[in-house]
């Protein structure tokens, strides 16, 4: 037996474009006569849909592409995914499930049993789970067909669930499993998945077939990594890394295993990998072309730049270099050169006019007061406003450059250097960004070096440096990771050894300015905790406060 895995990039809601990949993926696989090709989790609507379920005519649709996809499963058995009625009375109206297609018709439905609800998940706000648990057979051979989280319960060990659904079918004496899955991207998940994958096929001593989604859904992106393991744990293959591809297995040969096949994890690469695949799909999803963003001659709108430049082309990107008068001569000569350096259009407006403006009709209600943040602020609003002009002129999508160390204390401004569609590094912290900078620069300097090496400053107001508000970035990083990663307390941290004074100020930063991230553009997700839709936390909360 052949079995294809077909790893692609659904795009939500887009029934369309989604069927037409899988039935130019089926004619491919039936060129090389493959028995079965394996799509992803609710491939025909693409995941997550989110309250797009709660549509009767968007589950008309995935309906009538599963009809379609059922008559091109002439030949060949499909396993995709897909929402399904649940006709009984009692509980959720749907189930997450997979269909086994097989000439013309649907042969099987498995329903998903375990429903995550946690990070970025919400499934049991639209699922029933599963009951019921029964293997498919085709062509001689009983498959187990499973679904994501389904594999995460090892041994009934998880203790989010009561079930293990795999433990549920071995009665049935199945031959191998199918796995359809939507397992979103963090740059240290891939060894925690392959992990889950060989101690299934270890526990069942059968070969396990594992197919993911690849390509971002906003913030949500997805690796891909689809895998191929033997029943002794041998990871047969690895699929690509944020590459579309369709792969074909000889099930004898995945019996008799092998060497083992991994993709490399380098955290950098994948990091910049993932920021690129973001940025492409956020754009070519939405239909958008072009990009602007403020060029400063710091190394957060470097980075972004070079990755914009990157997923975009160069002649899509146009950049805004807008000193103020405390920017220094050398930051501008830094952003013109990393402009030069990538070939992208840019264009210098000083905001010194704009800026004395300001301070000439504040000046009589501003009598008497000290330079204070409303007055660096007010340069920050002015740069946003005249990205937004080019961006509405232009038709350009604005990219917010905030890293994920400043937007974590609140060291941003709303309407000004927090504007923006698209945060494309706000799920990396400032250590990593300089990382990051290194990175971009291992073949050839893109971004010049005095980008990477000078110390970071807002250049609001005179000789100013982060430093003079925040703890020096190895030390604040460390304490943020903890607190926001891997939930720590502040006393827990001070148990580490961190600073107690210096844990409860940052804690009380980050709390405190809850209110900004609200109202900040979704974030590229590249960890297993970024600020958005995965980390749900109250504005008004006491805690820490």
């Amino acid at each position: 037996m052949k079995i294809a895995l077909a790893q692609l990039d659904y795009h939500i809601g887009n029934f369309e474009g989604n069927l037409a990949k899988m039935l130019d993926a089926i004619r491919t696989a039936r060129s090389q006569d493959a028995d079965i090709i394996c799509f992803g989790e609710l491939a025909t609507c693409g995941y997550p849909p989110r309250d797009f379920l709660e549509f009767d005519d968007f589950i008309h649709l995935a309906d009538a592409s599963i009809e379609k996809l059922a008559d091109a499963a002439r030949g060949i058995a499909v396993v995709v995914g897909s929402p399904s009625h649940n006709p009984r009375i009692e509980g959720k109206d749907l189930f997450n499930s997979a269909y086994f297609l097989s000439e013309g018709k649907v042969a099987h439905v498995q329903h998903k049993a375990l429903l995550p609800t946690y990070d970025i998940f919400d499934e049991y706000r639209y699922f029933e789970p599963a009951t019921e648990f029964n293997v498919v057979e085709y062509k001689g051979k009983r498959i187990a067909l499973s679904i994501c989280e389904d594999l995460w319960n090892l041994g009934n060990e998880n203790p989010l669930y009561t079930i293990c659904p795999l433990d549920e079918m071995q009665d049935q004496q199945p031959d191998f499993i199918l796995n359809i899955s939507a397992s979103p991207f963090a740059h240290d998940h891939a060894d925690e998945r392959i992990h889950v994958l060989k101690a299934n096929a270890e526990r069942y001593k059968i070969p396990l077939f594992y197919v993911n989604h690849v390509g971002a859904q906003t913030e949500i992106i997805f690796d891909g990594g689809s895998m191929v393991v033997a029943p002794n744990g041998t990871i047969l293959d690895e699929l690509p890394y944020f590459e579309e591809c369709i792969r074909f297995y000889d099930l004898d040969e995945v019996f008799r295993g092998g060497r083992e096949i991994l993709q490399p994890k380098d955290k950098m690469a994948l990091i910049h990998d993932a920021l690129v695949c973001g940025l492409k799909d956020y754009f070519g999803k939405l239909g958008f072309k072009k990009a602007i963003l403020g060029l400063s001659g710091g190394i957060d709108s470097a980075i972004v730049a070079v990755l914009a430049a990157e997923a975009l082309g160069e002649d899509n990107v146009r950049v805004l270099l807008m000193p103020s008068p405390f920017s220094s001569d050398h930051s501008v000569l830094d952003a013109r050169q990393l402009a030069e350096n990538l070939g992208c259009q840019y264009d210098i407006i000083p905001i010194e006019k704009a800026y004395q403006t300001y301070m000439e009709l504040l000046e009589s209600h501003f009598l008497g007061q000290p330079f204070n943040l409303a007055e660096e602020n007010i340069q920050a609003r002015i740069r946003g406003n005249l990205l937004m002009a080019f961006s509405n002129k232009f038709g350009h999508i604005l990219l917010n450059t905030t890293n994920k160390s400043e937007m974590a204390v609140g060291y941003g401004t709303l309407y000004g250097d927090l504007c923006g569609g698209l945060s494309v590094i706000g799920d990396v912290y400032k250590t990593e960004v300089y990382e990051l900078a290194r990175y971009l620069n291992r073949h050839k300097e893109i971004i010049p070096e005095n980008i990477i090496t000078k110390p970071p400053s807002a250049e609001l107001r005179p000789n100013q440096k982060d430093s003079d508000s925040l703890p020096e970035y190895d030390e604040l990083d460390p304490i943020l990771y903890q607190y926001i990663e891997k939930h720590q307390s502040p006393q827990d941290l001070i148990d580490m050894g961190f600073d107690e004074k210096l844990v409860r100020r940052v804690l009380r930063l980050v709390n405190i300015n809850e209110f900004k991230r609200y109202q900040t553009a979704p974030v590229l997700r590249v960890t297993s905790k970024a600020f958005g839709m995965g980390r749900r936390m109250p504005i008004v909360g006491k805690y820490l406060a």
